[in-house]
C-alpha cells in the first residue's frame, strides 16, 4: 500500500510576523493535499489570550480543528507550557495509533523540545511504521544533543528492522548538522536528497533560502516528494510544507 504525508510548521496559525490569523485557510489547503498523515510543528493546544481576542479562534485545540473529520486519529505533545497557553507537535492520521508517546529532549525550560512518536500498524501490511514529529532547537549545541537523543531512542527500533519516518522542523540552518550526527546505522535517508540530491528550501516562506524542514525515512520505498511552495502556501505560515509518498511492504 501507499502512505502519503505532509510536514508543516504552522507558526501557531499565524502569517509571518503574526500579522493575520490564517488557521482556517491552513485547514483548507491541508485538506486539498489529501494525505494520510500530517506532521505539525508549532501547533497551539490552548491559548486563553488569543481565544478571547480573535473572533474565529477555534473552540477546540488547533490540532483538533485541523483534523476535524478527515484525520480521525491524532497525537499531541506539549513542547512549551506557559501559564495560560501551550503549544507543541502533533501528528494527524487516517490510521489508528497502536501506541504513542512524547519524549522530552529539552535543554532549556522556556524552550522545551520533544520527539512525538507514534506507531502505526497499517491494514493489509506486516510492517509497523514508526512516525516521529520533531522540532529541534535553534542553537547548534542544543540540536546536537537532540540528535543524539533521537539516535538513542531509535536504537531498539533499528534492531527490529521496522519502518521509520521522521519529519519536522530540524532548524538545521547549515544543512550539515543532522547529516553529521545522525547515526548511520539507522539507515535513514532524506527524501529530497534521495530523489533530487539536495534538501528542499522551506524558510522563509515568501522567499525560501534555508533547508530547515526535512523528511527522513527507512524501511520504505520513496515514490515521490514535493515542496508545496506555491503562492497560496507562501501567504500562510513562515514555512512552506513538504509532502512525500511511500510504498509500504
Amino acid at each position: 500500500m501507499q502512505l502519503s504525508l505532509l510536514t508543516y510548521n504552522i507558526h501557531k496559525g499565524f502569517t509571518s510576523g503574526n500579522r493575520s490569523f490564517v488557521l482556517p485557510k491552513i485547514r483548507e489547503l491541508i485538506r486539498e493535499a489529501n494525505v494520510d498523515l500530517v506532521f505539525l510543528q508549532e501547533v497551539t493546544g490552548a491559548h486563553d489570550g488569543h481565544a478571547s481576542k480573535i473572533s474565529n479562534w477555534p473552540a477546540a485545540s488547533q490540532f483538533e480543528f485541523l483534523a476535524d473529520e478527515v484525520w480521525t486519529h491524532y497525537a499531541y505533545g506539549k513542547n512549551a507550557i506557559l501559564d495560560t497557553s501551550h503549544h507543541g507537535n502533533a501528528i494527524l492520521s487516517k490510521y489508528p495509533f497502536a501506541e504513542w508517546a512524547n519524549i522530552n529532549v529539552s535543554l532549556f525550560k522556556k524552550a522545551s523540545r520533544s520527539l512525538l512518536h507514534g506507531t502505526l500498524q497499517l491494514p493489509g501490511t506486516t510492517t509497523r511504521v514508526h512516525v516521529l514529529c520533531v522540532h529541534f532547537g535553534l542553537l547548534g549545541f542544543e540540536r546536537k544533543g537532540q540528535i543524539f537523543a533521537l539516535n538513542r531512542h531509535l536504537a531498539t527500533i533499528r534492531e527490529h528492522h521496522e519502518a521509520i519516518i521522521i519529519a519536522g522542523d530540524f532548524n538545521d540552518w547549515t544543512s550539515r548538522q543532522v547529516n553529521r550526527y545522525l547515526d548511520p546505522a539507522l539507515g535513514l535517508q532524506e527524501v529530497f536528497m534521495q530523489s533530487q540530491k539536495r534538501h528542499a528550501k522551506t524558510f522563509p516562506a515568501h522567499y525560501p533560502l534555508f533547508c530547515v524542514d526535512r523528511i527522513y525515512y527507512s524501511g520504505l520505498t520513496l515514490e515521490s516528494c514535493q515542496s508545496l511552495n506555491g503562492k497560496n502556501w507562501q501567504e500562510l505560515s513562515d514555512h512552506v510544507p513538504l509532502q512525500a509518498t511511500f510504498t509500504v511492504a
